[in-house]
């Protein structure tokens, strides 16, 4: 890939970029900091100054008030010596005891370059003498010229740790400058990556060290793109397919219905005759069961079947489609409990009517077709946590573990009998779930406390 070597030739770039600009920086620090050190911004300058200022009166020598004050403020003395006799003719205020006042030319010679009473001393040379300026003990560090600050050389690890936090911080703001410019590139990477997933089209500028990448997203955008057009129009084909197929079937079927519906009511054909006959009956009418539950499954997992969503008392639904099994259950094989907190009369939800009896009637069907034998069916709504949750349990013969496994995530279970003529498909269930989902709810499939299995719709309201 080409990108690779843009982003090392970009990293060796500001490598080096860093690099000159410390670089320099630490040039100009350098460069300050010598400067500060300068002798002519030095007490030798100072004591220049002093020498040329002192004047000689009728009362002796004197020194400008401006001098003495510039003197005062550093805690500097000062003392005047004559050239011919070697003796101080002047001296400042603030001389110390300490300090002689006659001085050989041995002496004078020392304090050029040394100290006197361990004060660092200065010298100026005036019309008539040598001035001597003493500074305090622990201001320098004096041995040869030029002289060194003796408060630089204490603070010099100070001194030190600020050149180096300003090092560091050139290198953030160098490092920020270039991240910030990688990351403007990278982020509409990493933002076409995740729009993938989505099945949104991405479209990325190609530019830039990351212009390659940007056109093998671009592509394969484009690739899936293309497969979910194909991959649209072969479900849109397979559910009109089912739909034409339903209805193809639904003609004869009604048919063959009505006229083996005529055999099993004729008193003129022997009784086993009609057995057979309500047999056919029994087995078309699952078969136009089954192809209406495969049509509207077909139609609900391709956004087909058309929803009609109003404000519905989910109560109110779930009740009426309870009575109206309780009505069939002529034999009383099958009794239903209503298990609904009797102050709850009323639970509003938005949803198509319809599509929620359906799903509950199928939860009903379910426990009826897998318990051939009869149970008991518990049937309740609940309002818990802004959900409505319709429960639908039995305590018939359940499942295992495994079957509940499949059920919970499996979107079509089979289940056979040895019977094939009891074989029963697992559309009612995938009917839930569909309906669930068109209503952005979910469900749980999972033992009854009853011994038998629960099935539990969770509807937000």
């Amino acid at each position: 890939m080409k990108s690779v070597p843009k982003l090392i030739k970009r990293f060796v770039g500001i490598l080096m970029l860093s690099s000159l600009v410390i670089l320099f920086m630490n040039f100009i620090i350098i460069a300050i900091i010598a400067a500060t050190q300068a002798p002519n911004a030095s007490p030798w300058k100072t004591a220049e100054q002093a020498a040329e200022s002192i004047e000689k009166s009728e009362q002796g020598y004197v020194m400008p008030d401006k001098m003495i004050e510039e003197l005062n403020a550093q805690n500097v003395w000062a003392v005047y010596i004559d050239n011919a006799t070697g003796e101080c003719v002047w001296h400042s205020d603030n001389l110390p005891d300490t300090v002689p006042l006659e001085y050989t030319a041995t002496d004078i010679a020392n304090t050029t370059r040394g100290y006197i009473d361990g004060y660092p001393t200065f010298t100026g040379e005036g019309e008539d003498g040598l001035i001597i300026l003493g500074y305090p003990r622990d201001s320098f560090w004096k041995h040869m010229w030029p002289s060194w600050d003796y408060q630089f050389i204490a603070n010099l690890p100070k001194t030190v740790l600020i050149v180096l936090a300003i090092n560091i911080f050139i290198v953030f703001l160098i490092y920020m400058a270039a991240s910030t410019k990688l990351l403007k590139s990278i982020k509409p990477i990493t933002d076409g990556i995740q729009a993938l997933h989505t099945g949104q089209p991405v479209v990325l500028k190609e530019k830039g060290v990351l212009s390659e990448i940007a056109a093998n997203i671009n592509q394969t955008s484009e690739v899936l793109q293309s497969q979910n057009y194909q991959l649209k129009k072969k479900e849109t084909a397979r559910a009109n397919w089912i739909a034409g197929v339903s209805h193809d079937i639904r003609t004869p079927l009604s048919m063959v219905m009505g006229y083996a519906g005529q055999l099993e009511s004729s008193k003129q054909l022997p009784e086993e005759e009609r057995q057979k006959a309500a047999v056919i009956v029994k087995q078309s009418q699952r078969m136009k069961n089954l192809i209406n539950d495969l049509n509207l499954a077909s139609k609900l997992e391709y956004n087909m079947q058309p929803t009609h969503i109003e404000q519905v008392n989910v109560i109110s639904a779930v009740r009426q489609v309870v009575v109206d099994f309780i009505n069939l259950d002529i034999s009383g094989k099958y009794p239903i409990e209503w298990l609904t907190d009797s102050d709850l009369n009323t639970l509003i939800i938005n949803a198509d009517t319809d599509l929620i009896k359906r799903a509950v009637s199928n939860l009903i069907q379910n426990s009826i077709n897998h318990n051939a034998e009869g149970c008991t069916i518990y049937v309740a709504v609940k309002e818990c946590n802004r959900s409505s949750n319709i429960v639908v349990s039995d305590n018939g013969v359940g499942a295992t573990d495994e079957q509940i496994d499949k059920l919970n995530h499996s979107p079509h279970y089979m289940v056979c009998d040895e019977n094939t003529s009891e074989q029963r498909h697992g559309l009612g269930l995938l009917l839930v779930k569909q309906i669930a989902a068109a209503h952005k709810g979910t469900v749980e499939i999972r033992h009854s406390e009853y011994g038998g299995l629960e099935v539990e719709i969770d509807l937000p309201l």
